[in-house]
């Protein structure tokens, strides 16, 4: 077995993805912005320690003076401080007290203004190559990542390759959402029959935690998921795998699939043999995700059992 794992360079590319996730299931080792593992995160980073800096420097003048000030202007026999009950103004006392936190005031617009426009979740600056497209749909407690150019659909997993743009496109098919992965972007919300975009990058091959972090019930605890960054050939390795190892994501499946279950339970419901423990794997064929985007376009409600986000959705199918 060892000879054909090793005479096979995308079986020892594939092993070398499973060996990657292995070593860091246990504990995600990256899951914040403080240690950022693509640029995005990196400005934004970059952009909280420079205004906590700033800010800082009107905070401590002022946790420090007003002990100082309480301890020698405290009432005592022998008072040293002078004692001027007329006195009222000082022209220098108010330029600092004015001018410091209106200068500080001043950088942080100005380094506020200067990030937003750089970190802009609808931008795309970087690089010329084409970006991955990936389509993302919030569910009751899952998110679902589609790959509408390369024919496959995860649950739980979202793998990457590095130094390639990713596109995001999200929607969800239940009640607002808020999708976040901390170590590579902010987060941006998500919401039915309407789409917002994020674009990310991750520097190195790395194992990151990505969450929905807008509190929706029950299994919101568990609408976590794995992201995974690989180099270019183990990404083409991973998608294989997805592919080789995956159901057919049908209308059926997606029923199920878009049922009130957190993590846990859809596993136990659509999972095989052949998927990672905590991971669905699937293929498309058809477009799901406008599908998913028009049902809320009719100019009509829809009806109760065919909402994904309440408790009566997919219980007429199981009957």
């Amino acid at each position: 077995m060892a000879q054909v794992v090793s005479s096979n360079p995308s079986l020892l590319r594939l092993a070398a993805v499973f060996l990657l996730i292995a070593s860091v299931q246990p504990a995600l080792a990256s899951d914040s912005f403080l240690d950022p593992q693509g640029p995005i995160a990196a400005v934004q980073k970059t952009h909280l320690l420079r205004a906590t800096a700033l800010i800082l420097l009107a905070v401590i003048p002022v946790l420090v003076l007003v002990p100082v000030i309480a301890f020698r202007y405290r009432r005592r026999s022998n008072r040293i401080a002078p004692y001027a009950p007329d006195w009222d103004f000082s022209a220098k006392l108010e330029f600092v007290m004015w001018g410091v936190p209106v200068i500080i005031v001043a950088l942080l617009s100005f380094y506020l203004w200067k990030a937003t426009h750089r970190l802009d979740p609808y931008s795309a600056p970087f690089g010329e190559d084409p970006a991955l497209r990936v389509q993302v749909v919030g569910l009751d407690w899952k998110w679902l990542f589609l790959y509408p150019d390369l024919g496959i659909a995860t649950v739980g997993e979202f793998g990457i390759p590095t130094k390639r743009q990713v596109a995001l496109t999200l929607t969800t098919d239940t009640v607002m959402q808020s999708f976040l992965i901390p170590a590579l972007a902010g987060q941006i919300y998500a919401m039915p029959g309407m789409t917002t975009q994020l674009h990310l990058v991750a520097d190195a091959p790395e194992v990151m935690q990505g969450e929905n972090t807008q509190y929706n019930g029950r299994g919101f605890t568990k609408q976590k998921f794995r992201t995974i960054a690989m180099s270019g050939e183990d990404f083409d390795t991973w998608v294989e795998e997805v592919r080789n190892n995956s159901i057919q994501l049908d209308a059926a499946t997606y029923r199920n699939l878009a049922m009130r279950t957190d993590r846990d339970e859809v596993q136990a419901a659509l999972g095989t043999s052949r998927m990672p423990d905590d991971a669905l794997y699937f293929t498309i064929e058809d477009d799901l995700f406008r599908n998913i985007l028009s049902r809320y376009h009719s100019g009509q409600p829809l009806p109760i059992d065919l909402q994904p986000g309440t408790a009566s959705f997919g219980q007429e199918a199981q009957k």
